[in-house]
């Protein structure tokens, strides 16, 4: 099992038991990190939970990782209490994501919550765009950041969609990086920037279309996440992810996946969430005080605000003011 969410972690009740049960969704891009989270606290919540990626156990995507599969991740799911279904999707072609949502309503009739968690454009970051001019930005890679992070969004909503408004209550969550607020700050790339930017417009949009059909669709951000690429790209593990504050003070806010997860699958549980939700964006600090979410360490980490006000800010306060 993952390091992230392992048989420890699944003992740690965060979602009511049964307050999804019979509800079914779709976590698009579940494979690591907040998507894999989210899929597994749906699970622990009683849905029946499809989850798609591009790494399985047969074939790894461009990212690289040949650690996590979404076969895994259905795993955990089953673990947690739900039913995890692992079908492999590239959210960029529209023929595999037209056969799976014909193999949703197929075996399934209907849908009630669509998580977008669609990404896996870290590798595209690594010479570090952050702090180059657009035109000093490789295209190849800016137009793959777009077609990643915004692109495989639009097409996965544009044929789910149909399905996901057959529900009583259509759920659509966005997971992008950073909120409405966060984002006024430049995100120091004009690609990356789009990228993440555009899931938060999108839920706008898709909240004024599924209003009338009683839904919600909302961006959701994570913070620092201590996914399993930020661990590997920082040397440490989950259980001695302090260490890597000596490189990163900033990482003293970081969170574990499962806090979105909790977060999320509270959301999906909420009878109220079109009224407080429907069309914002927000984030797993912001959700977790809402519902009185903790995190793994029993923490509830804003990092956000954390951001906003000691390191972009004039405010002198450490991160466990923050947690």
């Amino acid at each position: 099992m993952s390091q992230h969410i392992s048989s420890r972690n699944l003992d740690q009740d965060t979602a009511q038991e049964g307050a999804l049960q019979g509800r079914i969704a779709l976590v698009a891009g579940a494979t690591r990190g907040a998507g894999r989270a989210q899929a597994v606290e749906l699970g622990r919540a009683g849905a029946t939970v499809y989850v798609t990626g591009r790494t399985t156990r047969a074939s790894t995507s461009e990212v690289g990782r040949t650690t996590e599969t979404i076969e895994e991740t259905a795993e955990l799911v089953t673990a947690a209490g739900g039913t995890g279904i692992a079908v492999p999707t590239d959210h960029l072609d529209e023929e595999q994501v037209r056969a799976l949502v014909e193999r949703i309503d197929k075996e399934q009739g209907r849908l009630d919550i669509l998580v977008n968690d669609l990404w896996g454009g870290e590798h595209l970051l690594a010479g570090s765009v952050f702090g180059k001019k657009s035109w000093e930005t490789p295209l190849a890679d800016g137009l793959r950041i777009l077609d990643l992070g915004a692109r495989s969004h639009v097409i996965t909503a544009a044929l789910v969609l149909p399905l996901l408004i057959r529900s009583d209550a259509p759920l659509h969550v966005e997971v992008t990086d950073g909120t409405a607020v966060s984002n006024r700050r430049y995100r120091e790339n004009m690609y990356y920037d789009l990228a993440k930017n555009a899931p938060i417009r999108l839920a706008f949009g898709w909240g004024q279309e599924l209003a009338e059909y009683g839904g919600t669709a909302v961006a959701v951000s994570p913070g620092f996440l201590r996914s399993e690429q930020m661990l590997t790209h920082f040397g440490v593990t989950e259980e001695n992810w302090r260490d890597a504050i000596a490189q990163e003070p900033a990482f003293a806010i970081a969170e574990s996946p499962q806090y979105l997860g909790r977060a999320v699958a509270a959301l999906a549980a909420d009878p109220d969430r079109a009224d407080r939700w429907n069309g914002r964006s927000t984030s797993s600090g912001e959700l977790a005080k809402t519902y009185g979410v903790r995190d793994v360490d029993g923490s509830q980490p804003d990092a956000w605000a954390y951001f906003e006000d000691v390191v972009f800010g004039t405010k002198d306060a450490s991160a466990d003011e923050y947690r």
